[in-house]
């Protein structure tokens, strides 16, 4: 079982170390952390362009909320992409360094219609970042390499539910999110593993 586990952790759990690349991918998310993590990197000279992704949930119809420092970042926020952007101002970040994509829903589309603005705006990418949560590695990766099939990415993540790679299988929740992870990595690859070979 140990074994097992081993497996599943090291696939999910991706993890790189910063380096400098031309974007920072911020797939959609309420934790301020991983806004934050990315601002910290571009304020180091690590990156020139970020792209915070995502609008409402497409369970719920609705943004769910800031999920932490609250306190601090208290705008009224319409989606994940707004309350990233007011994150990554607030933390050092110009505007004009912020290609914005609020239409999302899900991972997949975090991805492809960061694409589609990324193009939009006549910025060419070919090194980046995905910071995101670390249980949502391996998705978000698989979907921004179909996504952005010629770059060059890298996955820097942060913690957040207190789920990492060390304790995930210690407890119920962490379990549910993870082995939920795996499924979707094999589930939403399906429907795109014919346009990702296209650039094989």
């Amino acid at each position: 079982m140990n074994r097992i586990i081993t497996y599943i952790s090291n696939y999910i759990f991706v993890s790189d170390e910063p380096q400098k690349v031309d974007a920072i991918f911020l797939p959609g998310g309420s934790h301020p952390e991983q806004p934050e993590y990315a601002a910290e990197l571009y304020c180091k000279g690590l990156a020139k362009w970020l792209v915070p992704s995502g609008g409402i949930s497409v369970k719920s119809d609705k943004w769910h909320g800031v999920r932490s420092k609250a306190e601090i970042y208290d705008g009224d926020y319409h989606s994940d992409c707004e309350f990233f952007t007011d994150v990554l101002v607030k933390n050092g970040v110009p505007i004009t360094a912020i290609i914005e994509e609020n239409k999302s829903g899900h991972t997949r589309d975090n991805a492809f219609l960061s694409r589609k603005a990324v193009d939009e705006n006549g910025v060419e990418i070919k090194t980046a970042i995905i910071v995101c949560k670390a249980f949502h590695a391996r998705r978000c990766l698989m979907m921004y390499q179909m996504a952005f099939p010629n770059v060059d990415i890298k996955v820097c993540p942060v913690h957040c539910y207190n789920i990492t790679k060390e304790n995930w299988y210690k407890t119920e929740k962490g379990t549910e999110r993870v082995l939920g992870e795996l499924a979707r990595c094999g589930n939403q690859f399906v429907g795109d593993i014919k346009h990702y070979l296209e650039f094989m």
